[in-house]
């Protein structure tokens, strides 16, 4: 049976969210908000079928990512649909290695979509060596500023729709792509927040003006994942302070925080290997042969 995809529905969320918690190895990519967020941008769609969700990407070209659910309950050797041609790209580790004990895919790595991991009692410590440069900035925005600590919630939504504006302007986002990508999804997020009820977020205002926020969500049971995380330029050590404070005050019943991918990026991967994951999550992209 072919796989009959619909494009994602806040309706179907509890059911996706589900079978999310039953998978073995759970990625940033296949969070709701992610999907949710990121659908317009990559043409996003999911197909309900064998126990599992088949998610499909058809922007800029048509590619499946991997399938969500209990893979080790699933009976893949009667699945017409896994033939040859078939690719599959973000496929987390743990499933890349059960597909290449039962089938001979071609397996590549894509370390752009590498999920860094970190302990969140690393990020709101920052103790030792490693985290010393962290330390000092985020003391540079706390006493350089009279700053205060907020959870976000719906009643902030119009606020931060503005500064990630104004961050947009600041950053040139219509000269860039992934910029511009990347603030249709937050946009989409931001302004569907009272419809989504598992977002997390948390903001920093000094003198009244938004300056920082971050958008995350649960992951599994003891995982957070951060999707969103924007600071004015003008605010040295307001990144700092952000991831910080926010892990300090609305998350620190996490034990792990995922922070998501790099994409390649040198800048991004460089700022993301300078908090010190404790891990990754290794993804592959595999075409069946």
């Amino acid at each position: 049976m072919e796989l009959s995809f619909e494009p994602i529905r806040i309706a179907r969320r509890e059911e996706y969210r589900s079978l999310l918690a039953r998978c073995p190895q759970p990625a940033s990519d296949y969070s709701f908000i992610n999907l949710w967020g990121w659908q317009e941008v990559y043409g996003l769609e999911w197909a309900f079928q064998d126990g599992l969700v088949w998610i499909r990407q058809t922007l800029p070209e048509p590619v499946l990512w991997a399938p969500i659910g209990d893979w080790a309950a699933a009976d893949w050797k009667s699945m017409a649909h896994l033939v040859a041609g078939r690719r599959f790209i973000r496929v987390p580790e743990k499933l890349a290695e059960r597909w290449l004990n039962l089938f001979s895919p071609h397996i590549k790595e894509s370390r752009g979509h590498w999920d860094y991991v970190y302990l969140v009692k690393d990020l709101v410590d920052l103790e030792g060596e490693r985290f010393r440069k962290k330390r000092e900035q985020f003391e540079t925005f706390v006493t350089g500023h009279a700053s205060e600590y907020y959870e976000m919630g719906p009643d902030c939504v119009e606020e931060a729709l503005d500064m990630q504006a104004e961050w947009c302007r600041w950053r040139d986002c219509e000269e860039s792509g992934a910029l511009m990508a990347e603030n249709t999804a937050i946009v989409h997020v931001l302004e569907n927040w009272d419809r989504l009820p598992e977002l997390l977020g948390g903001a920093i205002r000094v003198d009244g003006k938004l300056v920082a926020y971050t958008v995350a969500e649960q992951l599994s049971e003891d995982t957070l994942v951060i999707h969103f995380e924007k600071a004015h330029a003008n605010f040295e050590g307001a990144y700092q302070a952000i991831n910080r404070l926010f892990l300090a005050h609305t998350a620190s019943f996490y034990r792990y925080v995922n922070r998501e991918q790099d994409l390649d990026e040198p800048g991004l991967r460089k700022a993301k290997l300078s908090y010190n994951p404790i891990s990754f999550v290794h993804k592959f992209e595999l075409t069946f042969t």
